[in-house]
């Protein structure tokens, strides 16, 4: 009977977050992410056992202006689709919270430390463990529909939720996002990924946009939906 509320829920919040604007959606455990990946105080996330991971689709036209960096028509669409996927956040934890669940919205660009990378949430690693997508050589992540085009968002809860699997890493051959990198950060193995190297040029490619947000958009653009 747990198992069967589980389904049912778990379809309820799909369907609606699709009628609201996701492309994607999954569900892990907000256990199986850890402290660096999850870094909110305990009394904040206590009981809240399920990450909800919800994806956006970029637009693809708009992906064919970033030549050699960043340009404000990316600028817009990037600043635009944050402010959509809060909104979904905010829809469906509102739609959670009218069943009887709690749940906490966690912003879709809201970085604590971006030299080091560091969040409230990974939204990448949960969607990674919510069998979105996996994360690719470019340190983004990929997702068999979309590669690296897409924003994500994340959603905690303790609303009982059929979890997904993992996907199985899926770049193998394509080493398309190597070669579109200019500071040469992303490597063979993803392990390897320079986030300094890569900060750095983001810090470059912005002054030179005119642009005020830390983002690139060339491996984006170079991660396309491929046949793994």
């Amino acid at each position: 009977m747990e198992k069967d509320l589980e389904v049912k829920y778990y379809e309820e919040l799909k369907n609606y977050t699709f009628r609201e604007g996701a492309a994607l959606f999954g569900v892990a455990r907000t256990a199986d992410l850890g402290e660096r990946h999850l870094s909110l105080a305990p009394p904040v996330i206590m009981g809240l056992d399920r990450a909800v991971s919800m994806v956006f689709h970029l637009s693809d036209r708009v992906l064919e202006d970033v030549v050699t960096g960043p340009t404000k028509l990316y600028f817009f669409h990037y600043q635009r689709v944050n402010v959509l996927l809060d909104e979904l956040a905010l829809k469906a934890a509102n739609f959670i919270q009218s069943r009887g669940w709690d749940a906490l919205p966690i912003p879709a660009s809201q970085i604590i430390d971006w030299q080091n990378q560091l969040a409230h949430i990974s939204h990448k690693h949960a969607a990674e463990r919510a069998g979105v997508g996996w994360i690719g050589r470019n340190n983004l992540l990929v997702t068999p529909q979309f590669g690296s085009r897409q924003r994500l968002i994340t959603v905690l809860t303790d609303m009982p939720l059929r979890v997904d699997n993992p996907l199985p890493w899926g770049c193998l051959e394509c080493r398309a996002c190597l070669s579109s990198c200019p500071s040469g950060s992303i490597k063979e193995n993803p392990a390897d990924f320079d986030h300094v190297g890569c900060y750095q040029e983001i810090k470059s490619l912005i002054k030179a946009a005119g642009i005020s947000q830390n983002i690139c958009g060339l491996c984006v653009k170079a991660c396309r939906p491929r046949k793994y």
